[in-house]
C-alpha cells in the first residue's frame, strides 16, 4: 500500500507468452498450430492448481476467461486480473 496515496499497487510478473484468448485466436486463424489435447489439459490442470491456492485463502476470482489466462513462453498458465475477486468471510462472498 502507497502511503501517501492509498493506493495499492500490485505487481507481478510478466508473462511473455501472452493470454490464452490470443492463442486460440491465432490457432484458430491458421496462423500457428492447433492446441494439441496434452497442451489444452496442461492449462487446464494448472488454472485448477491456481483456484484452489486461491480458494485455499478463501479467495474467489469471479472473472476466469481466456482473456485472464496468462502464459509464459514454457507454457506455464497464471491466473490474472483479479479486480472483481472477493475475499468470503464466514463463508459469505
Amino acid at each position: 500500500m502507497e502511503e501517501r496515496t492509498s493506493t495499492l499497487c500490485i505487481v507481478m510478473e510478466y508473462a511473455d507468452g501472452g493470454d490464452l484468448l490470443q492463442k486460440i485466436t491465432l490457432a484458430r486463424s491458421g496462423k500457428t498450430n492447433k492446441l494439441a489435447e496434452q497442451t489444452v489439459w496442461s492449462y487446464l490442470i494448472q488454472m485448477l492448481h491456481g483456484l484452489q491456492a486461491l480458494h485455499d485463502r478463501q479467495i474467489v476470482h469471479r472473472d476466469i476467461k481466456c482473456a485472464n489466462l496468462f502464459l509464459t513462453k514454457e507454457g506455464v498458465l497464471k491466473l490474472g486480473d483479479l479486480n472483481v475477486s472477493k475475499v468470503a468471510k464466514r463463508g459469505l462472498l
